[in-house]
């Protein structure tokens, strides 16, 4: 008998599985709103110009592919830091935050898990209600007893107050994942002044802050989206920060992302490091390079960079329009109560469709989105857009 005759299947992902029977569907019309991919105008996910003239400069200079480091390629890490943290930061120019190279944001959230998990007093971890599926899976993998805090609230966006309590109530030392900006799945995102709360709150509980930043640059700006990081590092938090690539270069495939801690001091740092170098090690030995050295390419070329923060610009404003444009074409079609979808950020929505609604609009219409609701409006363009508001007012049987 074999072996393996005793496993069980386990369930398909919830994205790659609606995206496998996106697949199968034959129809013309169909549209994908279930995966996290940037696409443009033409329905493609793009070669960025920026991304382009980097891969030719490096076939140009071809170069053997060796070992990197076990934290991966130091200059990648160090354009990494600036990216996330500004190229002034005190925190970085006095030896207090350890970057790794990571396999995207995945791996980024997965080393943090590691390292934080081989130090902490405790192996708890909170979740928004709603978050990202894989952040649960993430952890739980990684040994964590995995429970949520109040977020999404239908009425304010947020549900501020019941955040609040859940962390108050928290045993100390446990880790808080939030997201920095484009909140997946709801697109809200926390204002300045809740920023402030929930830090107080964190300070005063002795938590852990995991900051999940994979969409900087699509909400208001690459600066303007790691503005929170960067006043919690001036503050002297501890806490840590996994940061990717995939998104905002359009190298979805290439896992390319990084792994910041923020520390009391340089000392605590490197020893913090020995702990990233060991998690990397018994994990997947080194990260790859080619990811890592187009955006290296592209960061420490100065026209390079400016092209490609007007790509990320570019991309911004294009989701933007189609938010946009999504509330007017449903509004136009008499589904008035939807306009909240203004009020959201980055590639997704929240669109208050439950799951009913979900599965009609992919059997009759064949517009495919999460049982749960989340659309990708970075999905949308100008060719499926009126089909998209058709079945969405069909659905709430306008």
């Amino acid at each position: 008998m074999s072996l393996f005759a005793a496993v069980e299947a386990t369930p398909n992902d919830p994205i790659f599985g609606l995206t496998d029977k996106f697949n199968r569907d034959t129809d013309p019309h169909k549209v994908n709103l279930g995966v996290g991919m940037y696409q443009d105008d033409d329905g493609r996910v793009p070669l960025l110009e920026s991304v382009r003239i980097a891969e030719e400069r490096l076939a140009r200079a071809a170069k053997p592919a060796t070992y990197p480091p076990m934290d991966g390629l130091p200059d990648y890490n160090a354009d990494a830091q600036r990216v996330v943290f500004g190229a002034d930061s005190e925190a970085v120019a006095s030896g207090r935050v350890v970057t790794g190279q990571s396999l995207g944001g995945t791996g980024g959230l997965t080393l943090a898990a590691d390292v934080y998990g081989s130090v902490s007093p405790n192996h708890k971890a909170l979740v928004s209600t709603p978050t990202w599926a894989n952040h649960i899976a993430i952890m739980r993998h990684a040994g964590y007893d995995v429970g949520k805090y109040a977020y999404y609230d239908g009425r304010t966006g947020v549900d501020i107050d019941g955040l609040l309590s859940d962390l108050s109530g928290a045993e100390p030392g446990t880790m808080v994942i939030m997201h920095e900006c484009c909140h997946n799945p709801t697109g809200y995102d926390l204002t300045r002044s809740q920023w402030d709360a929930v830090t107080e709150a964190v300070r005063q509980r002795g938590l852990m802050l995991l900051i999940d930043m994979a969409y900087q640059g699509f909400s208001q700006g690459l600066d303007e989206d790691a503005e929170t990081i960067r006043r919690l590092a001036a503050a002297g938090l501890t806490f840590m920060v996994s940061s990717s690539f995939s998104k905002n270069f359009s190298l979805y495939g290439e896992r390319v992302g990084a792994v910041h801690f923020v520390c009391a001091d340089a000392d605590e740092a490197a020893r913090v490091r020995t702990r990233v170098k060991t998690a990397a090690r018994e994990d997947y030995s080194t990260p790859p390079l080619h990811g890592a050295q187009v955006v290296r390419t592209v960061l420490q070329d100065e026209q390079l960079r400016d092209t490609w923060t007007d790509e990320v610009s570019t991309m911004r404003e294009r989701i933007k329009k189609m938010r946009t444009g999504l509330v007017d074409g449903l509004r136009a079609a008499g589904v008035t109560d939807m306009d909240f979808i203004n009020d959201q950020a980055g590639m997704f929505s929240y669109s208050g469709l439950d799951k009913a609604q979900m599965e009609e609009l992919r059997a009759v219409h064949h517009v495919y989105g999460t049982d749960a609701g989340r659309i990708c409006v970075a999905a949308l363009n100008s060719r499926n857009i009126d089909h998209v508001v058709a079945a969405i007012a069909a659905v709430r049987g306008q």
